[in-house]
């Protein structure tokens, strides 16, 4: 049954223990990690993740991220290999989720994989994220804790304007240090980059000695965040505009005049802990945003992926 009210938690030990509680009794709790907030349930428990859908109303062919509390977990559930050992080794625990082939007898509910033979899988940083799951024992599916489609939330205020009423608890740690979620790398077959984010792409190609496979666009989905129309505002958003239209609000980068500015010394990690933060403001005011150049490279390339979503004609 959708809850009536949404406990609003603390980081605390007690307020900890009674959040995996929730989570072992089926409830949904937003939590949150080094990237956004989480919307967490038991990865085990069917009806725990069909609630995860409806109360988002994510559609249910969209893969969701399994989080645990180290990579020993991880190799309960997936196929361990020595890329994986390798990737793990440097960027876990972090905003690095690894997609792998799902071990026999994995015991995780078909609506997490949305029936692909595949887990997404990470270690979040976060020290609330990783005490929570070591308090609860298990695996935990965790996509952003928000409407399908919209702003991802950093803070839990933001998680209560979308979810308030629709999940058990949120807990409230302040403002995510990174901002933007995980980096997604597959590796079912050659290591492949299927989703942009929080480690740079460069990074991750320096460890493995080789570069990342790069799915063509259109390609199906096989792993979170892949929707064309995703991470959006309410408003219309207008990419690498030079300025604002009469009617827009302006989204900054590097010196100039605008509205907010992402980062007004062109930090592209500043820039993406304030991208969703920042949209969320822009958007209560109810105007389009016209949002200024970002550049590719680094931590750029995810910054201009979640704006493209943001961007794209609505379903």
């Amino acid at each position: 049954m959708t809850p009536t009210e949404t406990l609003h938690l603390t980081a605390s030990a007690a307020d900890l223990a009674r959040a995996a509680a929730l989570l072992g009794e089926g409830q949904l709790v937003a939590f949150p990690t080094e990237t956004v907030y989480g919307l967490g349930a038991d990865a085990r428990n069917g009806r725990a993740v069909a609630a995860i859908y409806e109360a988002k109303g994510r559609p249910s062919f969209n893969p969701l991220i399994v989080h645990v509390a180290d990579a020993e977990t991880a190799r309960l559930y997936v196929e361990w290999s020595d890329t994986a050992e390798k990737l793990a080794g440097a960027f876990w625990p972090g905003p690095l989720t690894l997609v792998l082939p799902l071990r026999p007898g994995h015991g995780i509910s078909d609506l997490v994989t949305a029936g692909l033979q595949t887990l997404a899988v990470r270690v979040p940083a976060h020290p609330t994220a990783r005490a929570l799951l070591r308090e609860f024992g298990g695996p935990v599916a965790a996509p952003s804790a928000n409407l399908s489609g919209r702003i991802s939330p950093t803070t839990a205020a933001h998680v209560l304007a979308g979810l308030s009423g629709r999940i058990a608890a949120v807990i409230d740690d302040g403002p995510c240090p990174v901002g933007l979620e995980s980096t997604i790398v597959g590796l079912a077959g050659a290591p492949a980059l299927l989703r942009p984010g929080g480690v740079a792409a460069e990074a991750i190609e320096a460890v493995l000695g080789a570069d990342l496979v790069r799915p063509e666009a259109g390609s199906a989905i096989s792993a979170p965040g892949q929707l064309a129309s995703h991470y959006a505002p309410a408003a219309r958003v207008r990419l690498n505009a030079g300025s604002p239209r009469p009617d827009e609000l302006f989204l900054g980068f590097g010196p100039m005049d605008c509205d907010l500015n992402l980062s007004a010394n062109g930090d592209l990690a500043e820039a993406a802990a304030n991208l969703f933060g920042h949209l969320h403001r822009l958007d209560a005011r109810g105007r389009p945003i016209a949002v200024a150049p970002i550049p590719g490279d680094g931590l750029g390339a995810a910054i201009n992926d979640r704006l493209r979503r943001a961007a794209a004609p609505r379903e």
